[in-house]
């Protein structure tokens, strides 16, 4: 019961201090990966010297590997208390980002991927553990709300600044911004942060393990994952190819970056009130809706060399000067995306907990997210053949070419959408025939 002293405003039940403090370590370390992550693909290839091929297949087991872990270092987490492995996990990650800018020789960075991956690993289940643990009935619906605006908050800031270190100081010194966020983070975790909640007799390693068997028997939880999978393929695209695409079209002043933020700004804006909109139809048909926008998207951006054809290099815009056919096309698809994620991302657990075994659903839900590691194999896998083919990178074009030599190497790089639209309608209409075969079989459908 709380006493008039620990009430927030209008009444409403104040957080504890750990909440804020959690709070502020994940707005740090989301913009140390965020600033990190959309600047990987470029430093793979830019200064470490793998192929477009190779760093799609390095950045998408880097990626795989994040998610797959998650489950596994969650129940680490519980075992060994929530402050040591948080400071476990920081300490882990300034290690990490501060090697990648240390190094870029192939073995150390993969090396240091590895840590990387265990120690964002770690974040997650923690985070929202102790979100989890600190909130009550009166006022979980508004901690929910500020940590998932915090989340995009830390994204946005990340990617917001990296553009001017990239530029200004190089590629390598966008790692060293990463670890500086997580450093600051550790010394927040060791100084402040203080949970509540001991070491506990969680989940073992055999019993997550056996929890995804259980999944992997489960064809019904698989063949969702899957198709959930092809929406999130796209939507990695944002750190995988369009980075590239960007800088290799429009040269190496363009900032990718800023376009990439779009997305984030979208789903703050939009989430609550699509949510709302939603509430009342059937989540499928929410996430139905939103995969629909994926290949729009993507047909969209692909339109961005045409519409330079019909209007030249730059389109005004009244007081605000004007802006490259290519970049008005990507804010575009990118922001359909952005509003694909408010259809799908809400929802998503709750159709997930319905198809899982009842009874069983908190089991289950730890494995939701293998989407990820799904849609991260294939995402950055798949960019990695589609640069190589249709937007090269220009150390392996022939040399002493003229900017018209240059030009017939890229004149297709747009076609790499035209994968990802099919991608998104095939994922459409699986979803479709899915939702179709489980009601007729179930009829447990979300309202």
């Amino acid at each position: 019961m709380h006493t008039q002293s620990e009430q927030g405003p209008a009444g409403s039940p104040a957080f504890p201090a750990v909440f804020w403090v959690a709070n502020l370590l994940e707005m740090l370390e989301r913009a140390a990966f965020y600033g990190f992550y959309i600047a990987i693909t470029l430093y793979l290839t830019d200064l470490v010297g793998f192929s477009d091929r190779e760093t799609g297949i390095v950045a998408g087991l880097f990626v795989g590997l994040l998610y797959f872990l998650t489950p596994f270092v969650g129940a680490l987490a519980d075992r060994i208390g929530f402050r040591r492995a948080l400071v476990t996990a920081f300490t882990m990650l300034t290690a990490g980002y501060t090697l990648l800018g240390l190094f870029t020789s192939k073995v150390p960075v993969v090396l240091a991927l590895v840590v990387i991956a265990i120690g964002s690993a770690f974040i997650k289940p923690l985070v929202t553990g102790t979100i989890a643990k600190t909130v009550s009935a009166a006022n979980r619906a508004r901690g929910y709300a500020l940590f998932y605006w915090v989340v995009n908050i830390g994204s946005f800031g990340g990617k917001t600044f990296v553009p001017f270190i990239r530029l200004g100081a190089g590629l390598q010194y966008v790692n060293f911004f990463a670890a500086g966020m997580c450093l600051l983070a550790l010394l927040g975790a060791l100084l402040w942060f203080r949970p509540e909640v001991a070491a506990t007799q969680g989940k073992t390693l055999g019993e997550v393990t056996r929890s995804l068997v259980k999944v992997l028997r489960t064809p019904r939880l698989i063949l969702f994952i899957l198709i959930v999978s092809g929406f999130w393929t796209t939507q990695y695209q944002l750190y995988a190819t369009m980075p590239k695409y960007v800088i290799r079209l429009l040269g190496e002043s363009a900032k990718p970056e800023w376009i990439a933020n779009i997305n984030p700004l979208i789903v703050v804006m939009f989430v609550v009130l699509i949510t709302r909109l939603m509430q009342h139809r059937k989540a499928v048909t929410s996430i139905f809706i939103g995969m629909l926008l994926v290949p729009v998207a993507a047909f969209v951006i692909a339109l961005g060399p045409s519409l330079q054809k019909a209007v030249g290099p730059a389109i005004p815009l009244p007081g605000l000067g004007s802006v490259h056919p290519m970049v008005l096309m990507l804010v575009v698809g990118i922001a359909l995306q952005g509003f694909a994620e408010s259809f799908i991302s809400p929802r998503y657990l709750e159709y997930f907990s319905l198809q899982s075994p009842k009874g069983e659903e908190g089991t289950y839900l730890g494995f939701a997210y293998l989407y990820s590691f799904f849609a991260a194999l294939a995402g950055f896998v798949l960019s990695g053949f589609l640069l190589d083919k249709y937007c090269p990178d220009p150390k392996t074009l022939p040399a002493g070419l003229s900017a018209a030599g240059k030009a017939v190497y890229y004149q297709h790089a747009h076609h790499i959408w035209y994968y990802f639209i099919a991608i998104g309608l095939c994922a459409a209409l699986a979803l479709l025939i899915f939702a179709l075969v489980t009601e007729r079989r179930s009829r447990v459908i979300p309202a």
